[in-house]
């Protein structure tokens, strides 16, 4: 089933080359269904090649995916037109009636600062705590997951000595939720960021359940309220092309930065890279749509703001 996104986003292009099916609004509103609707609250500084990773995802699954995008009242983006954002993003005060089948919120390049010195925070904290009233099911990635547990359960960030940087090798702990059906023993998820989290600060709390770890990246997919909130502090989103991006631009800002770790082949930046992330991101996807969106979410939208505390599935 294809994504439903706004007519003419940069992406539709980009995807169907890729033999990726979507759909505009036009098709999508001939079709007798009601989609999962998911908003995307992206705060990435390269919105479009952000919402082509994310629309890339959630296509891949049987249900029809409604996709909005928002953005910050509080903050204007430096790197993408204010045309572009008038077309395709929404305000949180045009949206905050409105209630949603799942949410994303990404990570944002404001990880060396506190939390509370990020300009948007207030307003952030606001669509945190929006998000468990109006969401069945929410999302957060990267400096947005430890953002939202700093804010729900005093989690402080803890600087790394270095870079953590490459594509690492991951276990459940928790291998039978169900966020995991169909992996593999060992799968890959892309990091990039220059902190961590205590894992003695996260098991302090009863709320939160720590669901995937790896030796070399560390705690990497949690989720608290029964799967109505999930942490990831990876990327599993990320393009094949995209660490590379980021190590070439970072060198050409003269900056000191080993490789991206097990990320080309045979570790050398002159080969292509290995791509060994995609098909677990795509079921990682799946999953938290069919499961912990879809599954759950009321027939009726707006009885999301009455979901209780949903046991978690066996």
């Amino acid at each position: 089933m294809p994504v439903k996104i706004p007519n003419n986003l940069p992406a539709i292009e980009l995807l169907k080359k890729e033999n990726i099916f979507v759909m505009n609004d036009l098709r999508a509103d001939a079709q007798d269904i009601r989609p999962m609707r998911v908003l995307i609250l992206n705060l990435m500084p390269l919105k479009i090649s952000t919402e082509t990773d994310f629309v890339r995802l959630l296509s891949n699954n049987p249900l029809q995916v409604e996709v909005e995008f928002l953005r910050l009242d509080t903050h204007t983006p430096k790197n993408t037109s204010e045309e572009h954002l008038e077309m395709f993003y929404k305000g949180f005060s045009e949206i905050k009636e409105n209630f949603y089948d799942g949410m994303i919120i990404t990570g944002a390049p404001v990880e060396m600062l506190k939390f509370e010195e990020v300009t948007y925070w207030n307003e952030i904290t606001t669509i945190f705590e929006w998000a468990r009233k109006h969401v069945t099911s929410t999302l957060y990635i990267c400096w947005a997951s430890q953002a939202a547990l700093y804010h729900f359960y005093d989690v402080e960030k803890i600087p790394l000595t270095e870079k953590l940087f490459g594509v690492f090798k991951h276990t459940a702990i928790e291998k039978r939720d169900p966020l995991f059906r169909g992996f593999d023993d060992e799968f890959f998820i892309p990091h990039s960021r220059h902190t961590t989290m205590s894992r003695a600060d996260l098991e302090n709390s009863e709320e939160i359940t720590i669901l995937s770890e790896s030796q070399e990246a560390g705690i990497a997919i949690l989720s608290s309220r029964g799967g109505r909130e999930f942490y990831l502090t990876g990327h599993s989103e990320y393009a094949p092309l995209t660490l590379h991006e980021e190590y070439t631009r970072d060198l050409e800002r003269g900056l000191s930065l080993g490789i991206p770790q097990n990320y080309y082949t045979d570790n050398n930046p002159n080969n292509p890279p290995l791509v060994r992330w995609t098909s677990h991101a795509n079921l990682l996807f799946n999953n938290w749509l069919n499961y912990f969106v879809y599954q759950e979410t009321p027939f009726d939208l707006k009885d999301v703001q009455h979901l209780g505390e949903i046991k978690h599935h066996s």
